[in-house]
């Protein structure tokens, strides 16, 4: 075969590539999922209700096990979509016993393998695009009245998959003055209302009226998935009770113009550097501290001075 020849085969070829390339861009570029359910574009997690917690380890079978996926709330009906391109498997028996919502399926592909359960599937077998309609959310209400219904999203190893359903929260320049979510499940950062131990916004009695809280209190379901609020770096660990109870952990970022501490969380490192977003840890086991709180993370600026405006305003917030 002449040169030239050879050079004319090799351009067919790479054209050919590039044009399955356009047809079937690979997907190991989407770091995050595309969105999973109609009606909840950023894959908010099921918080709690009276049959438990959808976070990622939250507790099962009364405190004997551990959840080992997540709960993504999905409308009973709402339409299902597939998060990555993949090969489809199934049908996945979550329950085993024929209930309504029975039924599942299990994507592999892209890099990933996710089960998603208490979906009925348009199909079993063959090949899904990421975004591509996949079936529908089944009748969750049903077999547990009163629940938040949602989609079990769990990753084939086990692992947590939380950080794949965030969407993408860039860094952004120093004057930008409000925060990201620090909290999986709350996107608002909504602030603790009132309950039996108090509330949660900034300057709310303490101590039988004697003080005043000196911070805010973002809701956040026990074992949730923390973030960074803002890009800085980290210090701690910040001991909030000094006692070693279950939530006595935290650490304090100082950065892009702030300096905060996060009180009740376990950071995944208490020094170094970090980007707005980025994950920081996950929420301590506040219930087994305070039945009944509700569970939040304790937020103090450094200064004492009010975070509520950085946070953005969250339903529990007194006007």
């Amino acid at each position: 075969m002449s040169a030239l020849s050879l050079v004319a085969l090799i351009s067919l070829v790479c054209t050919g590539f590039a044009k399955q390339l356009d047809a079937h861009p690979p997907q190991q570029q989407h770091r995050h999922w595309a969105q999973i359910c109609s009606g909840n574009p950023t894959n908010k997690i099921r918080g709690c209700d009276r049959y438990g917690c959808g976070s990622f380890g939250a507790d099962r079978h009364s405190g004997k096990g551990k959840h080992v996926g997540v709960d993504v709330i999905c409308a009973d009906g709402a339409t299902v979509y597939a998060p990555f391109s993949g090969q489809l498997s199934g049908p996945i028996r979550f329950f085993h016993n024929g209930n309504a919502i029975d039924d599942g399926v299990q994507i592999s592909g892209s890099g990933y393998c996710v089960k998603l359960v208490c979906i009925h599937p348009i199909r079993y077998h063959g090949h899904i695009r990421r975004g591509e309609q996949l079936g529908r959310m089944l009748p969750m209400q049903r077999v547990f009245p009163g629940i938040i219904s949602h989609i079990h999203v769990e990753n084939c190893d086990h692992s947590d998959p939380t950080h794949l359903l965030t969407p993408v929260v860039p860094p952004f320049p120093q004057q930008d003055r409000h925060w990201a979510t620090v909290c999986s499940g709350n996107p608002t950062n909504e602030i603790r209302g009132c309950d039996n131990y108090g509330c949660g916004y900034y300057g709310a009695p303490r101590r039988n009226g004697k003080g005043k809280h000196r911070g805010v209190d973002v809701i956040c379901a026990d074992g949730a998935t923390v973030y960074a609020p803002f890009s800085g770096q980290l210090s701690g660990p910040i001991k909030f009770f000094h006692n070693g109870n279950a939530i006595d952990d935290g650490v304090q970022i100082r950065g892009s113009g702030f300096c905060v501490k996060l009180v009740c969380i376990h950071p995944i490192r208490y020094s170094g550097r970090i980007s707005k977003g980025q994950i920081l840890g996950k929420m301590l086991p506040m219930q087994r501290v305070f039945p009944g709180i509700t569970s939040h993370i304790h937020v103090e600026n450094c200064d004492h001075s009010d975070p509520t405006s950085n946070l953005e305003r969250g339903k529990g917030q007194r006007e």
